[in-house]
């Protein structure tokens, strides 16, 4: 079994002015105001910005039947033109139709996917089937107050240069004291945690030699997360990783321990859970469902550092 760091990652050439990119809602619906500030915004950088053709459908609580969904994601693969793929937003369905990408177009022609939430579905299977750089980023359907100046700037620096991406620890996160001691380094892979563990067993790539990038949102309570990191270490998924790097889990802020629980928190089922793997953590990445977030490459390399409180990543472009 290859590891994640046996082959290269396929990386496409950085965006430039002029250059095309496609929107596609591979999960669930976005709003039409929220579409058009984020075609303002990335025209902005003189960018080409396209719609795929089902980007405002809704099918249930999905953006469409999984074929129309899954036939714009494939349209963008397979056009030599289109050097950028921006998800909408995330939610439900991108696990839908993870079996139906044209993963042959991108090893001929590889080109972004950008997104996190539910559309860390595409990245895992992305990087496992034909490993391609992909960027957790903020969404097409852009919102002032959620993303902000920050956010795009993050975004901008990661399609339109080859800057590595340095994310530091926020001792303000709930889970910033979530940490074993060490440096480690390994191909990035990861997202958020819900995805990652729905993938076992089926789209998640051999995890031996990679650093895990692992976030979680709002709505589920501690033991959800306990049987999310349960189900992984069970399953073997876990076995040869070199790191761990811990974004936010939101829902979980004050983190004060419930009597009803034991007095646990958040940081006792993170502690309980992954300091038993033996690698270095490093919790308190300003990075997930909260506001202003990052851009961060996933499948190429990256490096870890607790004394730094830093998580440093090569560009998913060149």
């Amino acid at each position: 079994m290859d590891t994640v760091d046996s082959l290269p990652p396929l990386r496409s050439p950085r965006l430039r002015p002029g250059d095309r990119v496609r929107i596609v809602s591979p999960a669930s619906p976005p709003s039409r105001e929220g579409v058009a500030r984020g075609v303002e915004l990335l025209a902005s950088w003189g960018l080409r910005v396209e719609l795929g053709e089902h980007v405002f459908d809704q099918w249930g609580y999905m953006a469409g039947r999984d074929e129309d969904r899954v036939f714009d994601l494939n349209s963008a693969f397979g056009d030599p033109g289109v050097r950028a793929v921006i998800a909408t937003r995330g939610g439900k369905g991108a696990y839908r139709i993870v079996d139906d990408l044209d993963t042959a177009a991108l090893r001929r022609d590889p080109k972004p996917v950008v997104g996190f939430s539910d559309i860390t579905h595409l990245h895992l299977v992305l990087w496992a089937r034909c490993r391609l750089a992909c960027l957790h980023g903020p969404f097409a359907n852009w919102s002032e107050e959620w993303s902000g100046r920050a956010s795009a700037d993050a975004l901008r620096r990661a399609l339109m240069t080859t800057d590595p991406v340095v994310i530091r620890r926020d001792t303000g996160q709930a889970i910033a004291g979530v940490t074993v001691e060490g440096t480690a380094a390994g191909v990035l892979v990861g997202g958020s945690l819900d995805a990652v563990r729905t993938q076992a067993g089926a789209g998640l790539p051999s995890l031996e030699g990679a650093i895990l990038f692992l976030e979680h949102q709002r709505g589920t309570g501690l033991g959800e997360v306990d049987r999310a990191l349960t189900q992984l270490t069970r399953s073997g998924a876990l076995h040869g990783l070199r790191g761990v790097a811990l974004g936010q889990f939101l829902g979980f802020e004050q983190d004060a321990g419930d009597p009803a629980l034991g007095g646990w928190g958040i940081t006792d089922v993170l502690r309980d859970r992954l300091t038993r793997l033996g690698v270095p953590v490093l919790g308190g990445l300003p990075a997930g469902h909260g506001l202003h977030p990052p851009t961060i490459p996933l499948g190429t390399q990256a490096t870890i550092d607790t004394v730094e409180g830093t998580l440093t990543v090569e560009p998913a472009v060149v």
